[in-house]
């Protein structure tokens, strides 16, 4: 978007200096009544990128709704260069059911963009999404959290391959960055694809809202904002430590039964460390879940029970340099 230029959409436009909340009709219900999305866009006074902030794609992972509302009431945005776009709740009918998929056929919205006016109901409320809100960014953070019964460490998902997305990664300042395109259909890949660099951030789990992590993806969009110049900060910040993961590993059950687990999201396993046991109702025999690596848990299981084959923990490798610089941090040195 032209730096000078008001930010528009099909039925309206924000200025430089103006501030609009908005319910947009995305679609309709089965009594014809509209099906609208909350935005809020902030357009400032002095030029500069437009990003936009999107969460619960997904209806029940709330973790990221209130890092968007945050930035946008609670931030003072008086000295913004650029525009900021936020969504915080994309899947309306998802959310007020709590359910993950549109309730509508059970489809996912974020294997819907960039979508389609005239294919199915998920595709055409996926095309109003991009076209009105995502395309005329020039880069967007997509917040996730795990699925029901998982949690994950804070990390973010993108394609390093992309140099523009590789340095929206990293500026967001997470510790553990996995790479990878992305699945078709997701927004951060069709964003990306269509010249907006765009990366997701995992947080947490589904149906909560968990304060440590809000917080600590909202330091993440400071740092964003600061790489980018839309707000006077200090600095983009360094996690720490970091590793760029290409491979990870979901540890699975070999048996049925219920998971003691002994290791949180975040922790450094060793190779060979005993990550859980699978117990039956009488806890007469277990099962041991070892690390075939040494490694930090991306995502746990937080339902404890299993059956064979189910995924129980989500491992990712590290360098036995970066290892190190964890194990000190985790003990508190």
């Amino acid at each position: 978007m032209d730096a000078d230029a008001a930010f528009t959409y099909n039925g309206g436009k924000v200025a430089p200096g103006e501030r609009q909340n908005l319910r947009y009709a995305v679609s309709e219900t089965y009594l014809g009544d509209p099906v609208r999305i909350p935005v809020t866009i902030v357009n400032g006074e002095r030029p500069g990128p437009t990003v936009f902030l999107s969460a619960a794609a997904h209806g029940d992972e709330l973790n990221g709704i209130e890092v968007v509302r945050e930035v946008a009431f609670e931030w003072d945005l008086d000295d913004l260069a650029g525009t900021i776009v936020c969504l915080p709740v994309l899947n309306v009918p998802g959310f007020l059911t709590q359910q993950r998929y549109l309730p509508i056929y059970d489809r996912d919205l974020n294997r819907s963009f960039p979508g389609d006016p005239d294919s199915t109901s998920a595709k055409r409320m996926a095309d109003a999404i991009f076209r009105n809100f995502i395309e005329p960014c020039d880069f967007g953070l997509d917040f996730h959290t795990s699925t029901r019964g998982r949690t994950n460490m804070l990390h973010v998902r993108a394609d390093t391959d992309d140099n523009a997305v590789s340095r929206l990664a990293h500026a967001f300042g997470a510790s553990v960055v996995i790479d990878g395109a992305g699945s078709d259909g997701t927004l951060r890949g069709e964003a990306t694809r269509a010249g907006v660099p765009t990366v997701t951030v995992e947080m947490g789990q589904a149906h909560r809202f968990e304060r440590g992590l809000i917080d600590d993806a909202l330091d993440g969009v400071e740092s964003v904002f600061a790489e980018y110049g839309l707000r006077d900060a200090d600095r983009v910040r360094w996690p720490g430590w970091r590793t760029v993961v290409t491979e990870k590993t979901w540890l699975r059950a070999d048996a049925g039964g219920m998971v003691d687990m002994h290791y949180d999201r975040g922790a450094l396993v060793r190779e060979g460390d005993r990550v859980c046991t699978i117990t039956d109702p009488f806890k007469a025999e277990g099962t041991p879940v070892h690390a075939p690596f040494t490694g930090v848990l991306i995502g746990v299981l937080e339902n404890p029970v299993v059956y064979p084959g189910n995924p129980i923990c989500h491992v990712a490798e590290l360098d036995a340099e970066t290892a190190a610089i964890v194990a000190r941090r985790q003990a508190g040195r």
